[in-house]
């Protein structure tokens, strides 16, 4: 197989975004190669934003192309690729799969970001190893000098992830009630949608690459309270061997308790900010400001947010009315129904 042949995509260990595309590309054994973003796509196009990981597709006339949003790149390769998809094949389900994704991409790296650069051990850690990935072979003063340039960039930036001294402890509260919940989902099921996973298993699995085994305060809380959380994060790097069915995926109309208390958490937190951020954006706000879970929440906007919820809205529209009704019942009394309103 030429290099023409593979997917190409460029990356570093420490993005949650390219841990979670590397999985989905394993999963669906989808041959790739992985091109270190230190180490340079050379003769290959510069994304408009930079952001990792970065895909390089041809389009209509054969010109490279340089994206970078993984949800709809999932999307894409399932048009790309046959077999194995990361999609439930149920529109009702699918649904619920693209919540648990944007839940994983949009709220739990708040999570992620917030622990990183927040706690001085965490900062400790970052500093130290997310240069290496990218510039090991280097002076020890020069590779301490790019932790200190990282984390000086970085820390400044919690505050567009939502972070600061109102939003502490609800970010942290719903860190731990959403390992309490996927800890008793995983007693008794493998993935989050049944036997096999979808997109939201990959979504959540990136944000848990470094929330709950790399960065170090909430490893901790992780491996305190939610060992199989930690266990299945490590597991779901590489799910190659799965031979999965269509089969596997549950019913909507009759998903497990466990999900629900899932979809209850996502409609506690982020169906609220969803919300709020669409407001303020249409309305061209300078700030968000809405309660949630019975807290102050404070934020700039986030256009790509509010991105987010037009295109569940989208999708919950293309739904014909027997699997809006089903949709309708599974989401019934999560919080997650007021989107679809």
């Amino acid at each position: 197989m030429s290099g023409s042949d593979l997917v190409t995509l460029s990356g570093v260990p420490g993005s949650p975004y390219t841990r979670k595309m590397l999985a989905v590309l394993r999963y669906r054994r989808i041959p790739y190669r992985l091109i270190l973003a230190s180490h340079g796509a050379a003769g290959l196009p510069q994304p408009k934003v930079s952001l990792l990981p970065t895909f390089y597709f041809a389009d209509a006339a054969g010109e490279m192309q340089a994206v970078t949003d993984s949800t709809p790149i999932i999307r894409r390769l399932e048009g790309m690729f046959a077999g194995r998809s990361a999609r439930p094949s149920n529109p009702a389900l699918a649904l619920i799969d693209a919540i648990f994704e944007d839940y994983g991409d949009e709220w739990l790296t708040k999570a992620m970001f917030h622990y990183r650069w927040h706690f001085e051990a965490d900062i400790a850690r970052a500093a130290a190893v997310l240069p290496a990935w990218r510039m090991s072979q280097t002076s020890d003063a020069e590779l301490k000098a790019a932790g200190e340039m990282i984390s000086g960039r970085q820390i400044p930036r919690l505050r567009y992830v939502g972070s600061n001294e109102k939003t502490w402890d609800l970010i942290e509260a719903s860190y731990v009630r959403y390992l309490d919940a996927m800890e008793a989902h995983l007693r008794s099921h493998r993935f989050l949608l049944g036997a096999r996973p979808g997109a939201g298993d990959f979504g959540v699995y990136g944000q848990l690459t470094q929330l709950a085994c790399f960065d170090p305060t909430p490893m901790a809380l992780t491996l305190e309270r939610a060992p199989r959380v930690y266990a299945w994060t490590t597991g779901m790097e590489d799910q190659t061997g799965l031979e999965p069915t269509d089969a596997d995926w549950f019913d909507p109309a009759a998903l497990p308790a466990t999900v629900k208390a899932l979809l209850a958490e996502v409609g506690r937190v982020y169906a609220p900010l969803l919300l709020a951020n669409a407001r303020a954006v249409q309305a061209g706000l300078d700030e968000v400001q809405v309660e949630i879970d019975g807290r102050p929440w404070v934020q700039q906007p986030f256009p790509y947010q509010a991105k987010c919820l037009m295109w569940l809205r989208e999708e919950y529209a293309a739904l014909d009315a027997p699997n809006r009704a089903t949709a309708d019942a599974a989401l019934k009394d999560t919080g997650l129904e007021v989107l679809f309103r």
